[in-house]
């Protein structure tokens, strides 16, 4: 069993090695592409199922963002022409998210800043 200081020092070194990719990708993202790390994970996560569109609970089930942030995220990119929400016809209070041609080429250009950071930070062969 590991000792009491030797695990609160991993979750520091586990926390502060987020924090610094985080803010990274938080100002590469938004300085390059105008999205931040949250509208970016939404994008991103839209664009890597193979179904045309998604339920906004399917989503947040997959997502570190509470239901009320996701929401809120979908709007900031539906307002900038990225997605298009849409309600179900069978169940009129479930919401359906489509990423839009703008919001794939804004996801296409993004990805590559995205995985960049991230294999800088994060590859094990950089290490």
């Amino acid at each position: 069993m590991t000792s009491e200081p030797a695990l609160l020092n991993r979750w520091r070194t586990l926390l502060a090695s987020y924090n610094a990719v985080a803010a990274q990708l938080e100002r590469a993202l938004q300085d390059a592409h105008g999205l931040t790390m949250g509208e970016f994970e939404t994008l991103d996560r839209l664009v890597a199922v193979s179904c045309e569109k998604r339920r906004m609970q399917d989503l947040a089930a997959d997502m570190y963002l509470s239901q009320s942030a996701l929401s809120r995220t979908v709007a900031r990119l539906e307002k900038g022409g990225l997605v298009r929400r849409t309600l179900c016809e069978d169940d009129r209070r479930g919401v359906f998210v489509t990423v839009t041609e703008d919001g794939l080429r804004r996801h296409a250009d993004a990805r590559v800043t995205h995985r960049a950071i991230l294999a800088e930070h994060l590859d094990a062969s950089a290490a």
